[in-house]
């Protein structure tokens, strides 16, 4: 396979075909799936389907990570903080998107101009946060939406 360069577009680098969406559904299920596993669900060898996985991750079409319940290690806080801004929403997004302790951070219509979601340690490292996210430029107010109980929590909504 020839080596792809930083230069190809996301979709150059990973077109999303019938194969790849099969490979993606079956992470969905068990991210720690092996590659042999995979290819043969998906009819591939063990190394071409490492090879799509790998190309998938690159084009940042997916992630394979560990999904966890930020309470159960120590984090007291989590909450999704509306943002309205003043010019530019994607740059303030941008911005935010920079800031270690976002996790989540989105543009949006309705009463948010974005969305960022932030797990805190404390009310203290809560308030920080607020106070950072509060201090990027563009950012015009702030409303705290605090999570009082994790419900439910999944990525596996398929490929369609």
């Amino acid at each position: 396979m020839p080596h792809q360069t930083a230069s190809h577009s996301s979709s150059e680098l990973a077109a999303v075909d019938a194969t790849n969406k099969a490979i993606i559904e079956q992470l969905q299920e068990d991210g720690r799936r092996s590659y042999a596993a995979i290819g043969k669900a998906v009819g591939l060898s063990e190394a071409a389907t490492r090879a799509r996985v790998q190309r998938l991750i690159e084009a940042r079409v997916m992630q394979v990570v560990a999904v966890t319940d930020p309470v159960q290690l120590g984090f007291q806080r989590q909450a999704m903080i509306g943002i309205r801004t003043r010019g530019d929403m994607s740059a303030a997004a941008d911005r935010l998107s920079e800031l270690p302790e976002v996790d989540y951070c989105v543009v949006v219509a309705g009463s948010y101009d974005i969305l960022a979601e932030v797990v805190a340690a404390s009310d203290d490292d809560l308030l920080r946060i607020v106070n950072a996210i509060r201090d990027v430029d563009g950012v015009e107010s702030t409303e705290t939406l605090l999570y009082l109980s994790l419900r439910k929590q999944e990525y596996n909504w398929g490929t369609r």
